[in-house]
């Protein structure tokens, strides 16, 4: 079990440093992509909705101070925004702009493109059984982790929590 674990480890550090290389490149024929962290932060807030610092921090289990720069790029890039919390709340919000779905959106099309070039010849059974080993090993990190990240249309499961001494 040792060397398939190391396998396994190798082979998530390649697709690291495929993504590093391609999905999140500085620039392709549509322009400029997202940050990193943008894009995982606006793609957040495009399934939950407007959140508080406090909230996005808490969901990647990142500290304040770093979604706080990090958002902060969001609103100078013009992706995010500020909005008095809807639901009445003091910490205000940000909400994903117009502009800020635009290029989300585009971003996501165009890995997604990437992605259908390399797996063009894969049957529609291998697709679906990568998908379904890569959403149980992303589900159980998030169970370890104690923070489900929302997948549309699916309810997200109860995270385990520790036993009580």
């Amino acid at each position: 079990m040792e060397q398939e674990i190391a396998e396994i480890e190798r082979e998530l550090r390649l697709i690291g440093r495929h993504v590093a290389m391609g999905a999140f490149s500085e620039t392709c024929d549509r322009g400029p992509h997202l940050e990193r962290s943008a894009y995982l932060l606006l793609s957040r807030i495009e399934i939950e909705g407007p959140m508080s610092i406090g909230q996005l921090a808490e969901a990647f289990g990142l500290d304040t101070s770093t979604v706080n720069r990090q958002t902060a790029a969001l609103l100078r890039a013009g992706t995010a925004e500020r909005i008095p919390d809807p639901d009445g709340g003091m910490a205000r919000k940000l909400r994903i702009t117009p502009e800020g779905l635009r290029r989300l959106h585009a971003d996501r099309t165009w890995a997604t493109e990437g992605l259908g070039v390399v797996l063009d010849d894969w049957s529609p059974a291998e697709l679906a059984e990568l998908a379904r080993v890569l959403t149980r090993f992303n589900r159980a990190v998030e169970s370890r982790e104690g923070r489900p990240w929302p997948r549309p249309g699916v309810a997200a499961p109860a995270p385990d929590l520790p036993a009580r001494a």
